[in-house]
């Protein structure tokens, strides 16, 4: 993609993010950079985007020293635990805790490196099999034992929708999400910041957006489709 239509389709989606999510103090965008080569990430910095989310770590450690050190980095993508010691080492968050075993090794291999890692929980809302994620039923036990783990520190929820055509259909579950986030930020539970709710792609942002996400995850809507 060259970068007049890069500027075009970040501009353009800031606009929509920004009037979408307006009665809730705005939205912030995350680029997906997944399969997107360096030269073209770092070109959205002069659209104004400062977060980055990679979906796999071998990619992120492949071009992370080819990026504007100035960007943000997230992992979004599932996380594998051979695979905590390096993303703890590179990225700010990770969007993707979604089970015990992971939470442990994250908090374990954060203290080594002298750091608290800053996580999302993600939540499997549409309860989708094929999905990860911890389902609503488990959700508050499940933060309650992350609380205990001194090497992370929840700031929020993830979710991804299912994939439907129509995005209106998947705007239930944004909106339950919002409850959730905000049902918990009211708990005030020790340990625990309900600081940022991650929903929405490229499909279905506006709507999630409308529903009280804080931050979206947008690749093809900037990017373009991925070679």
């Amino acid at each position: 993609m060259d970068r007049e239509q890069l500027l075009k389709n970040i501009a353009e989606w800031r606009e929509r993010i920004g009037e979408a999510s307006a009665k809730w103090g705005g939205a912030q965008i995350c680029a997906v950079s997944k399969t997107v080569d360096a030269d073209t990430v770092n070109l959205a910095w002069e659209g104004g985007i400062r977060l980055l989310g990679e979906n796999r770590v071998q990619e992120l450690i492949s071009k992370q020293d080819r990026l504007n050190p100035g960007f943000e980095m997230h992992l979004i993508g599932r996380l594998q635990t051979n695979k905590v010691k390096p993303a703890v080492q590179r990225v700010a968050m990770i969007q993707s805790l979604d089970r015990e075993a992971l939470a442990l090794e994250i908090s374990h291999r954060a203290e080594a490196e002298g750091k608290v890692m800053p996580v999302l929980v993600q939540v499997n809302i549409a309860r989708e099999p094929q999905k990860a994620g911890v389902d609503e039923e488990q959700l508050l036990p499940f933060l309650e034992q992350c609380a205990g783990l001194p090497g992370l520190k929840v700031k929020g929820l993830m979710a991804i929708m299912p994939a439907v055509d129509d995005p209106q259909t998947v705007r239930p579950y944004f909106r339950r999400m919002r409850e959730w986030f905000d049902r918990l930020r009211d708990m005030d539970l020790p340990g625990i910041e309900m600081q940022t709710l991650s929903m929405g792609m490229s499909d279905d942002a506006v709507v999630a957006a409308q529903e009280g996400a804080t931050m979206v995850r947008l690749g093809r809507a900037l990017f373009g489709e991925r070679k």
